[in-house]
């Protein structure tokens, strides 16, 4: 007993000091960034990492020889396959074979479910059969079909969420980087360089508009583009703003600043709107599960006098 004593306190020293050299070492690492960045001394090849993250100019077409006969025998509707790829692209899979992996996922879903619950009725000792062994089958069936569906909704859905929650802090900062006297290229290059770890969605977004600008799009194809790849209502009307100020020869600064409070205040908004929703949303669990043992530590004593009272009286009629 007093070995596995010790070794348990050995291990416990180990544990705790190693732990303690990895936060010191952590930390350091932090401060040693924190400064190399402030003096500019951030390796080109970090940099580069940081700003080619997704290629410009690539293809398309996709070259796995069974995905392009799954393409070929399921996708030959160009524009539905295009609005596939489209939707797959909101939800985050912007890969070319994204459309025919999806297929062969859902089609392996859609079969394997009734597989495995066929194969697991002719292992059971009491099997299902009958109509509710195909009720079964086909619902598996259904689901299998549905499911896929449903993961790119709430992928999509989760990216706009993400998407709506960082956009603010990078237009705060892109509005002290436009004050302190960059352009708008700059203050998008600065912006997407100095989320990458916070704000990762939105850093990409940034990124893409800057390779836009380098390789030659114009400031409102490439801030129509970002639009169109978020789909979110605040980066449309950001987009909308700043086509209309450059197209008209306005500030941009102002016109960065009154949109960033506006952001601010519809954040603030957002924020009310949630709470004032809590009461609501807490009168559910209140009504099912509060309610029904109030009422039972209340009526139980009453019930108990009760039954003592009355089943000797009728004992003994």
């Amino acid at each position: 007993m007093a070995q596995y004593l010790s070794f348990i306190l050995d291990f416990a020293a180990f544990a705790l000091v190693a732990f303690g050299v990895f936060i010191v070492a952590r930390r350091i690492e932090m401060q040693r960034s924190v400064r190399r960045r402030l003096r500019g001394d951030t390796p080109q090849g970090e940099v580069k990492k940081k700003r080619m993250v997704s290629p410009l100019m690539r293809s398309n077409e996709v070259k796995s020889p069974v995905l392009q006969w799954v393409q070929r025998t399921t996708l030959t509707d160009p524009e539905e396959r295009n609005k596939m790829r489209r939707e797959l692209a909101l939800a985050g899979f912007d890969h070319p074979s994204a459309p025919a992996l999806y297929v062969v996922g859902r089609f392996l879903v859609a079969a394997g479910l009734p597989t495995v619950f066929v194969f697991s009725q002719t292992l059971s000792a009491t099997p299902i059969r009958g109509f509710l062994f195909v009720v079964i089958t086909a619902g598996l069936a259904i689901v299998g079909l549905i499911v896929p569906r449903a993961v790119v909704n709430n992928r999509i859905n989760a990216r706009k969420t993400q998407i709506e929650n960082e956009f603010p802090d990078a237009l705060d900062l892109m509005v002290v980087c436009v004050e302190a006297g960059l352009g708008m290229e700059g203050a998008v290059v600065r912006v997407g360089d100095e989320t990458h770890e916070s704000h990762p969605r939105i850093s990409l977004e940034f990124q893409m508009v800057s390779l836009e600008l380098r390789a030659g799009r114009t400031r409102a194809e490439a801030l129509r583009h970002m639009a169109d790849r978020c789909q979110v209502e605040m980066i449309n009307s950001f987009v909308a703003l700043m086509i209309q100020t450059d197209a008209l020869g306005g500030s941009i600064a102002q016109s960065l600043r009154t949109y960033s409070s506006e952001m601010r205040q519809h954040r603030i908004l957002r924020a009310e709107e949630k709470a004032m929703r809590l009461p609501v949303l807490l009168t559910v669990p209140l009504v099912m599960f509060i309610l029904p043992t109030i009422m039972g530590a209340v009526m139980l004593p009453p019930v108990i006098d009760a039954i003592r009272n009355f089943l000797p009286a009728m004992g003994a009629k």
